[in-house]
């Protein structure tokens, strides 16, 4: 963190109110681990001291007035980091402004700044970091600023893999399937990976739809009759309905390359585009999302006519395609090498699908396969979404509450357990050794959306808090130092693995994108310089098993930041 200007003079002011009794010569300046935002008012204000004693601190005002001051306690270890730790409670500065905190033994103080709302602005910037990753469209320099970019991808001539022939559409049948995301840090489009992703967004909205009725964050469709979350997310619904197969209701697991392009801008990357085999999963997927996406949409059938009622009609249409085909697990093919997104356990899709055609239809038939599947709880991802539904059917006004009490019992014991974890750890998150996988942050950011959904189904502040924690993790309260959302905090990644972000010629990434996080496993051999789970980050673009960025990682960060940032909204208005 920057040192605060005054520094010098404000330890000279201070000196005197140290205890008597210091040694001659002071520890070693600990490291201080802070969320980068800021903090707003009257939230906690919980920082983490990297040291191997305790350490007597101060806190004053910007006139040098003295207004904190103590001792944390005794640091202690975090096997996940290999380092000691000690939390220091800021909580009591409760008034915007900019405070220095001064350590013993340390030569400059350490900047907090309270403020304001401090989630909105990075919610912003996490929700457009979808729109610089749209594909098939030019980014201007009105709305993309020093990252505009031409058009890459058109995906007007994409050919029907020798995987996904049928009789209605042979090997060398072309189709086109615009617009969508980009996935990742590649120029390819999944389905799979598209599920969880816009069922966290269009829950997003389901939420906390107050918040976004007029949340603007300069994208083309801005000022149009739809909030720019619907807009966006749009975006990717039109590309994903035309991955289904119109003849038999199943769906491609995917538009891709051959193989992965190069590091070159969309517009340079002109490979051949292929629709690669239809899956039960992506059929699953599919008619989960789409379901979703009608039930958001009913309400704006006047902007968008009949468009709620289509999608209902495909997902209905993929369900029936996967009942069918209920074992069609992904198998690469021996010329593509590309992402997978293989799975070959698929109750939880069956589950997570059924589910949301209940919630859209009423149907109890679509519940009755819900039960059956007996799905347990988890934290969302990509290859087992459920929690999401979990959390909608406890909701939902058409169970009654003794059929919602398993679903209620199995939700918070998760919450439990996260609190559990938390209370193991120096840094105040609930993040345990076996969470530092390949996108390690889409972990942390999954179990605070958990944890406070936790929060909204108890009224327990804890979960709230835990969630908080979770979300300080993500802007620096962590071992790295680092707040792993580009373009947003202090000290941010300057090289994620996004060929955009590496073609450009720009110094700065694109911005608001979460990166993968710590992950031991290191698959992309890169030269790290620590093999600690909470460590085992590099910042380089070589780095795509720590660094790379994903659309179903921003998503939960999305969730929780507009969660946060829409109780300030509720208390404004």
């Amino acid at each position: 963190m920057k040192p605060w200007r005054y520094a010098r003079g404000l330890l000279a002011l201070a000196s005197a109110a140290w205890l008597c009794g210091c040694a001659t010569t002071s520890p070693s300046c600990p490291a201080v681990r802070m969320n980068q935002l800021g903090f707003a008012p009257e939230q906690p204000k919980l920082l983490v001291l990297e040291a191997s004693s305790a350490v007597r601190y101060q806190a004053l005002d910007s006139q040098g007035k003295l207004l904190l001051s103590g001792r944390t306690a005794t640091p202690e270890f975090w096997a996940e980091a290999g380092r000691k730790a000690a939390v220091l409670d800021l909580s009591a500065l409760q008034t915007a402004g900019d405070y220095s905190l001064l350590l013993e033994g340390c030569q400059a103080a350490q900047l907090v700044q309270v403020r304001p709302a401090p989630w909105a602005a990075a919610h912003d910037a996490v929700a457009k970091a979808y729109y610089f990753n749209r594909a098939s469209t030019a980014l201007t320099a009105e709305l993309a600023g020093p990252w505009a970019r031409a058009a890459g991808h058109p995906d007007d001539q994409v050919r029907i893999h020798a995987s996904a022939a049928s009789a209605s559409r042979p090997a060398g049948t072309v189709l086109s399937s615009p617009q969508g995301w980009y996935d990742a840090g590649d120029y390819n489009k999944y389905v799979v990976n598209s599920g969880v992703t816009l069922l966290t967004m269009l829950q997003a909205w389901t939420d906390f739809a107050g918040f976004y009725q007029q949340r603007r964050w300069a994208i083309p469709e801005s000022g149009n009759t739809l909030p720019d979350l619907l807009d966006e997310t749009l975006w990717n619904l039109r590309w994903l309905r035309t991955m289904q197969d119109p003849a038999d209701g199943g769906v491609y697991h995917k538009l891709t390359n051959l193989k992965f392009d190069g590091t070159v801008m969309p517009a340079q990357a002109n490979s051949p585009r292929y629709l690669v085999q239809k899956t039960t999963a992506a059929a699953l997927n599919y008619a989960a999302v789409m379901a979703k996406a009608s039930q958001v949409l009913q309400q704006f059938d006047r902007q968008l006519p009949g468009l709620a009622a289509d999608y209902a009609q495909s997902a209905v249409q993929a369900w029936h395609w996967a009942k069918a085909n209920p074992a069609v697990v992904y198998q690469q093919p021996s010329d593509v090498s590309t992402g997978a997104y293989g799975d070959d356990k698929l109750t939880d899709e069956f589950a997570t699908a059924a589910a949301q055609l209940f919630l859209l239809t009423g149907d109890p038939a679509y519940w009755l396969e819900f039960s059956a599947f007996n799905v347990p709880m988890q934290v969302a991802s990509w290859n087992n979404p459920v929690a999401l539904v979990y959390w909608q059917l406890l909701r939902s006004e058409t169970l009654t509450e003794s059929q919602k009490q398993p679903l209620k019992t199995a939700f918070l014991a998760e919450a439990e357990l996260f609190l559990h974890q938390q209370q193991q750890s120096p840094y105040r998150v609930a993040l345990i050794k076996s969470d530092f996988i390949w996108g390690s942050n889409s972990v942390a950011a999954g179990k605070a959306v958990l944890l406070y959904q936790s929060y909204l189904l108890s009224g327990q502040a804890q979960y709230r808090q835990a969630a908080l924690n979770l979300l300080d993790y993500l802007f620096g309260r962590n071992p790295t130092g680092y707040s792993f959302v580009t373009g947003v905090g202090s000290q941010t990644p300057q090289h994620i693995h996004h060929r955009p972000s590496e073609a450009d010629g720009m110094k700065a990434p694109v911005p608001g994108w979460l990166a993968g996080g710590p992950n031991p496993g290191q698959q992309d051999k890169c030269n790290y310089t620590s093999r600690q789970p909470a460590l085992s980050y590099l910042d380089d673009y070589c780095s795509y098993a720590s660094n790379e960025i994903a659309i179903n990682w921003n998503a939960p960060l999305l969730y929780l930041l507009a969660a946060f940032a829409a109780e300030k909204h509720s208390s404004e208005h």
